[in-house]
């Protein structure tokens, strides 16, 4: 008869992993609409400005559609860039690409630090591209007025002037302005860091006789449902920080119908890939409403992130101007933590998927990324985080281990008692619990170490598994990408049958054995 203590060792066990999979239930892969080709137009009109708003019971405009073309073909992104040849470029020591004068519309950026593989001579990590190409990705800023004013409103056809030629650099910002030939006059100021961030600045003069009433709003928008990787433990999709907490929806919650509105003070909201965001930051000490919506066109999903400010009235000869930002770029915590204390980001560091368990797992990044500065090398990092945990553990190691010794030592006498009431179970169940007195033998002694072990294992290999300082960071030999699978195992003869048995259906992760692990 199998004994006790292992059978509920087994019991909590199963009980802990079906737990987990309650908790963070593990969403299958996306898959991409089959027909992109030809995007038909099923939309509500849209006014003049572009802008599409619908009133709600407080008056103020609600943006609920970038406003772009409904009926567009889909083009290669080299092709849609050459399209749209009013742009100017932007450059820094982490980013380059154009920004389109026809809109004003940030739509072409490139990391210039990271690539595709560990070749350096691989493509740069293309992150957003013009909105009628394939996979297109971008972001607006502007303004719109309630549902019925006639004020004529830059959109995204409104081709604006450059005040002064040249390209946006760290050194070099530009300014954008354009006369809507009615009294009022749009400028728009961009800046960009050496890093991730753009800063804009709108202003509007009312030169007219009249006063108006506008709302300044900034959206980030990406079409089709792009590919993700589908583990339960990494968010993929709409993020941002309102009311003080975080907001996620997948692709597929919200190619669903979900849709997330929140008014809050101080926040960010955008667009996350496992390593990449594009966020859109509004003014930290103003309210604003934010939102997460499909803009659905057929059978393509138009996942948009916005917000919208509050109210702004000038009158006859004044002006009003508003300042925002963009984030867009990799998700490195030293950076995310910088802009979240000199922008006053409200939780910008929860960009990265750290988790419910975050109290873990950014202590244990931060240890990571220390040991791996001190030694250059992440592999060696892991390795004595891995042991200082072990180490750690180690009293509630020594107790697990020393009653599975006492578990040993009294089997035989258990065995006895289990033969001498066998006919009896019930002082047979007494004669143990009696036995474990005697020899002072904690049943859960042996199981309780496992249990506190389980979230801090997780969070260290969540970590290792969502933070971008693993991605294609080297250990020694073969091992080039420590974010990567393995490409040697025990079935291809660690390396030398140029085939990969994980891509086999159902089995393929059982035969990802390789050489460290053996």
């Amino acid at each position: 008869m199998p004994d006790k203590n292992f059978m509920l060792a087994i019991v909590l066990s199963i009980s802990v992993m079906f737990l987990w999979m309650v908790l963070f239930p593990q969403d299958p892969p996306q898959v991409q609409p089959v027909d992109q080709d030809v995007v038909t137009s099923d939309a509500p009109a849209i006014d003049t400005n572009g802008i599409p708003s619908v009133t709600d019971h407080t008056g103020a405009p609600q943006l609920d559609s970038s406003g772009f073309d409904q009926t567009t073909t889909n083009l290669t992104r080299a092709d849609a860039l050459k399209k749209s040849a009013r742009r100017v470029r932007f450059d820094s020591s982490s980013i380059d690409g154009s920004i389109n004068l026809e809109g004003a519309i940030i739509d072409d950026l490139r990391l210039k630090k990271y690539r595709e593989t560990t070749d350096p001579l691989s493509e740069e990590i293309i992150l957003l591209s013009p909105e009628d190409s394939e996979g297109a990705y971008y972001a607006q800023f502007g303004w719109t007025a309630a549902s019925g004013d006639k004020v004529k409103l830059p959109d995204n056809k409104t081709l604006w002037s450059v005040s002064q030629p040249g390209m946006l650099t760290p050194q070099n910002p530009i300014e954008l302005y354009w006369d809507n030939g009615s009294g009022l006059v749009f400028r728009r100021t961009i800046s960009l860091d050496d890093n991730y961030m753009f800063q804009i600045s709108q202003s509007v003069e009312n030169n007219s006789d009249a006063s108006i009433t506008l709302y300044p709003y900034g959206f980030v928008s990406r079409h089709g449902t792009p590919k993700t990787l589908g583990y339960f433990i990494l968010h993929e999709g709409l993020v941002g920080v309102m009311g003080g907490s975080l907001k996620e929806l997948t692709y597929k919650d919200i190619g669903k119908g979900e849709t997330l509105k929140e008014t809050s003070t101080g926040g960010w909201l955008g667009i996350t890939d496992k390593y990449w965001l594009t966020a859109i930051i509004p003014n930290q000490n103003e309210e604003f409403t934010g939102r997460f919506i499909d803009n659905k066109r057929g059978s393509l999903n138009r996942f948009q992130a916005n917000y919208l400010l509050g109210a702004r009235t000038v009158s006859p000869g004044g002006a009003t101007e508003v300042t925002n930002h963009l984030f867009s770029g990799a998700k490195e915590n030293r950076l995310l933590e910088a802009y979240q204390a000199s922008i006053q980001i409200v939780r910008f560091d929860m960009a990265i998927d750290w988790g419910w368990f975050s109290v873990i797992t950014k202590p244990l990044f931060l240890a990571l990324a220390y040991f791996g500065k001190m030694t250059g090398n992440f592999g060696i990092a892991i390795l004595i985080v891995t042991v200082l945990l072990k180490l750690l553990f180690f009293p509630l190691a020594n107790k697990q281990y020393a009653s599975m010794g006492k578990m040993k030592k009294i089997q035989p006498e258990m065995m006895q008692l289990r033969e001498r009431y066998a006919d009896d179970k019930v002082q047979q169940q007494k004669a143990v619990m009696e036995l474990y007195k005697r020899e002072n033998v904690n049943v859960a002694a042996g199981c309780l170490p496992i249990l506190v072990q389980i979230p801090v294992f997780f969070a260290l290999y969540k970590v290792l598994f969502v933070t971008i300082e693993m991605r294609q960071a080297p250990f020694f030999g073969w091992i080039q990408d420590l974010a990567a699978p393995d490409p040697t195992t025990i079935f291809n003869l660690f390396g030398l049958i140029p085939w990969d048995p994980t891509g086999v259906p159902l089995i393929g992760g059982l035969l990802a054995l390789g050489v460290w692990p053996l």
